[in-house]
């Protein structure tokens, strides 16, 4: 088995408790506030730049080819996720160059940033792969549910075929430079899962 799945397959539990998530839930149904929503985007927007950021990392550190192209990719593709966290931004009223990252925010970027700074593509992987993995996840699993069309169009971005195509190849790059056996990506794995479910519970009690 993979290293990427297996590290999902771990992690189970936490992809579990962020699907479940009041937040979630309120997409899936359509109950959660705009108010609400409208304070996930704007952190997200702003989590998303420093998640940009260890893509041009990667590519800064990439050793290959395949490495190069592939993060090269993977940060064009970001910008379709965030032109959706603009035109959320446009209809809700949301100055994105004037965002106040909350605790929870700041403790995923600077988790992000600092170990794309290190240089260890493995690890750096494994720090960016649970988002983009659990995402797809949640994108699908809403999209295959009775769900309402309130936020239909977060629902629709994660679900695309394409946004799985993403998700795999950061996979495939996590498998590529990670070293079989290396607890340190799977702590890396593991702390980017938990900073994920706390995002989501940030967003919900602000």
């Amino acid at each position: 088995m993979s290293i990427a799945r297996t590290l999902w397959l771990d992690n189970a539990d936490l992809a579990e408790e962020a699907r479940t998530h009041p937040f979630v839930r309120g997409l899936a149904d359509g109950t959660l506030k705009e108010q609400t929503f409208a304070g996930y985007v704007a952190q997200d927007a702003f989590y998303l730049e420093s998640f940009g950021r260890g893509y041009a990392l990667g590519i800064a550190h990439s050793p290959d080819r395949k490495g190069f192209d592939a993060f090269a990719d993977l940060l064009a593709g970001l910008r379709a996720e965030l032109r959706l966290h603009e035109a959320y931004a446009g209809k809700l009223g949301i100055d994105l160059a004037r965002v106040d990252p909350l605790p929870a925010t700041l403790a995923y970027t600077d988790f992000l940033l600092a170990t794309a700074a290190l240089g260890d593509l493995g690890h750096l992987c494994a720090a960016l792969t649970p988002c983009m993995r659990l995402y797809a996840h949640l994108g699908q699993s809403l999209a295959a549910e009775d769900h309402a069309d309130r936020y239909g169009d977060w629902i629709r971005t994660y679900a695309e075929p394409g946004f799985e195509q993403l998700a795999g190849r950061l996979e495939s790059l996590l498998d590529t430079y990670a070293r079989p056996g290396d607890a340190r990506t799977a702590d890396v794995y593991r702390r980017a899962m938990r900073l994920e479910v706390s995002f989501f519970e940030s967003a919900y009690r602000s």
